[in-house]
């Protein structure tokens, strides 16, 4: 069984950044991909940005040249470095692992971590 935990959320104001880790317990990430979604306040759960075992990347258009994803597998950990910050970024991220990023962006996610609150004050 993986468990992910995400970690690096917090308040930030608009313009700032922010990291946020997301590890993984149990298993390492294989040849799995990685991704990040979000869930603002009142509204459905969101794909921000995906990557593959590979390191192929893929993001939504509005996170695109603001948000890098990364991974170290040999730490069994993910990154998600948020820059510009946006008060429209503010939601709970939360980590996820699927057989592939064409999954990932279909919501076809094998494991879900518990997410970590972002808040941008503008």
């Amino acid at each position: 069984q993986v468990q992910l935990v995400e970690s690096g959320g917090g308040l930030v104001q608009a313009g700032g950044s922010l990291r946020l880790s997301c590890a993984a317990n149990g298993r390492t990430f294989g040849y799995d991909a990685m991704g990040w979604f979000r869930q603002p306040p009142g509204k459905s759960r969101e794909f921000v940005a995906a990557i593959s075992w590979s390191n192929t990347t893929s993001y939504a258009d509005s996170v695109k040249g603001r948000f890098t994803i990364s991974r170290d597998n040999a730490k069994n950990t993910m990154y998600l470095q948020m820059n510009s910050l946006k008060p429209e970024d503010t939601a709970v991220y939360y980590c996820a692992q699927a057989p592939s990023i064409a999954s990932m962006v279909n919501y076809d996610i094998n494991y879900w971590g518990k997410g970590t609150l972002v808040t941008v004050s503008s």
